[in-house]
């Protein structure tokens, strides 16, 4: 009996031991690599945003292509650049999560669903010779199933188009999950958001963009078989380009103040 316990005790022993040992590999691991994740998770947001802007080019790494665009922080409140926060070490997502920067919207502000606007926003400009020639702008808002991240860039007009796209979603593929589908994005590059008096006006149509309707500049086809996402994209943009988002900044732009 009492050597049957010895084994149960000894067995037990090892097996302490050798969990400890693996927590510790683990923990030692994860410590050893998050500098190497942190990094990727930066190249990969780089790599999107120059994708977006059309500025991604075969030949050179992600961080030299980087060097053209500027890194500069916005107060959504007054629409001005501000060094209240550190723009290579803020977080929008999560500043969106602290209440003591950023606040609730309310239900008829809220269009995007996001329920929280952040106080500031990490905008991306590429500049030449001091006039503004591209702004890429962060936008995110619930599809149907998701909140969807992305970028918008804008040509140095604040209402043209360079590009759309989308890092992070949970829309179902093959429906919502289009927005990933490079002939899809093709349609955006050269459209408008602004109409001539710079009220936002851009629409996400259901059954497709008519070319021969007069308001086809300011048209994109609605993502097949998903309603609710094509309109939640439509919904992001009209926030994020309206008076609670980056309305005030663009118009700050165009005259140049911000």
């Amino acid at each position: 009996m009492s050597a049957n316990n010895d084994t149960i005790q000894r067995t037990v022993i090892v097996t302490v031991l050798l969990c400890l040992v693996c927590s510790i590999v683990v923990s030692s691991a994860a410590v050893f690599l998050k500098p190497a994740q942190t990094e990727n998770k930066k190249l990969s947001m780089q790599r999107s945003i120059l994708e977006i802007a059309g500025l991604m080019e075969e030949g050179a790494t992600v961080k030299e292509q980087f060097k053209q665009i500027k890194t500069k922080i916005v107060d959504l409140r007054t629409g001005k650049f501000t060094d209240a926060v550190d723009a290579q070490a803020y977080e929008q997502r999560s500043a969106a999560k602290n209440p003591k920067l950023s606040a609730v919207l309310s239900g008829e502000d809220d269009i995007a669903s996001i329920k929280r606007r952040a106080h500031y926003a990490t905008v991306y400009l590429v500049e030449n010779q001091g006039k503004v020639e591209k702004l890429i702008l962060p936008v995110h808002g619930y599809g149907l199933w998701s909140t969807m991240y992305g970028f918008l860039a804008l040509e140095g007009d604040t209402k043209t188009v360079v590009g759309l796209g989308f890092y992070d979603h949970g829309e179902t593929p093959g429906l919502g999950g289009e927005v990933d589908n490079p002939k899809w994005k093709a349609q955006w590059p050269g459209k408008q958001v602004f109409n001539d008096q710079f009220g936002v006006d851009i629409s996400v149509v259901k059954g497709g963009a008519n070319p021969g309707n007069p308001s086809f500049k300011h048209q994109v086809d609605g993502l097949a078989g998903a309603t609710l996402t094509s309109r939640g994209l439509q919904n992001l943009l009209h926030f994020w380009l309206g008076e609670n988002g980056f309305g005030p900044f663009l118009t700050n732009v165009r005259k140049g103040e911000a």
